[in-house]
């Protein structure tokens, strides 16, 4: 009887820390900062100091680190940036980092699956490496910070921050070629993708028909494709215009045929003998 009592007390007290919720050592952390234009994410889980010596003791010179606690840290951006000048495509990137006492390696990692350095290192998932000089701060920063500073139309700095060391790295965004492409399309009008979406949206809900045909036949007429064609043929049959809709449907089933699409020629085909008969 005793055992099971004993039994029924260890097996209530374990449910009972299962439930009970404590701070983790290294919290986890994710920042999303707009530079420029361009979308940076930082997610990295951040240990203290908590009186050791860091850099050259926990985290040895000559070794890759995770550049935190936990999983690797990752950064994603959302468009192609440049960091030291080096180009580096959007994507996200586990973050690894080897200290050194002169000069740091810094990479940019392709393959974010790993928890924390990957045992087998793949040079070839290696998407940017750099080699950055450390900074001495005067002050203890206890908790390791990874941030985005200066930030201007055209770039920010990286920073990581821990013990009394800074890691700098200059992000720089292409805002201007962005904001000039886009000022050439407002300024050049809208494409047929722009038009034939805004005409397929104002049919399938039920808007104002002819001026969804208006928008489609605009798009078509710059840009004729075999589904944006048969879309205009819907609509002209919907509107009762069957002569010129069994003509555009035709013209829908040419496109298909050179497509090598058979899907949209036996729509197409359908559509045709079905209208015929108006």
């Amino acid at each position: 009887m005793k055992k099971l009592l004993t039994l029924g007390l260890l097996l209530t007290c374990g449910w009972a820390m299962a439930q009970i919720k404590t701070p983790a050592p290294s919290p986890v952390s994710k920042l999303t900062q707009t530079v420029g234009l361009t979308e940076v994410t930082i997610e990295y889980s951040r240990p203290s100091v908590k009186g050791r010596t860091i850099f050259g003791d926990l985290v040895p010179y000559g070794t890759m680190w995770r550049t935190g606690a936990n999983a690797s840290t990752k950064v994603t951006f959302s468009e192609n940036v440049t960091v030291e000048g080096k180009e580096l495509k959007a994507g996200t990137y586990a973050l690894y980092m080897m200290p050194g006492e002169m000069e740091w390696d810094v990479v940019f990692y392709k393959n974010t699956t790993f928890w924390g350095v990957p045992k087998e290192w793949n040079a070839a998932d290696e998407a940017l490496r750099l080699k950055i000089k450390p900074r001495k701060l005067q002050d203890l920063v206890e908790t390791l910070t990874i941030d985005l500073a200066n930030l201007t139309n055209d770039g920010a700095v990286l920073q990581l921050y821990w013990e009394k060391t800074l890691v700098p790295l200059q992000i720089g965004v292409n805002t201007d070629a962005t904001v000039m492409k886009n000022i050439d399309r407002v300024l050049n009008g809208p494409t047929p993708a722009d038009l034939f979406a805004a005409g397929r949206y104002m049919y399938e809900s039920g808007k104002d028909k002819n001026v969804a045909l208006e928008y489609v036949k605009l798009a078509n007429q710059k840009e004729p494709k075999f589904w944006t064609v048969r879309t205009q043929a819907l609509i002209l049959a919907d509107l009762g215009q069957y002569k010129e809709a069994i003509a555009t449907a035709t013209w829908s089933k040419d496109l298909a045929t050179q497509a090598e699409n058979d899907d949209y020629v036996r729509m197409n085909e359908k559509s045709i003998a079905e209208w015929s008969k108006k």
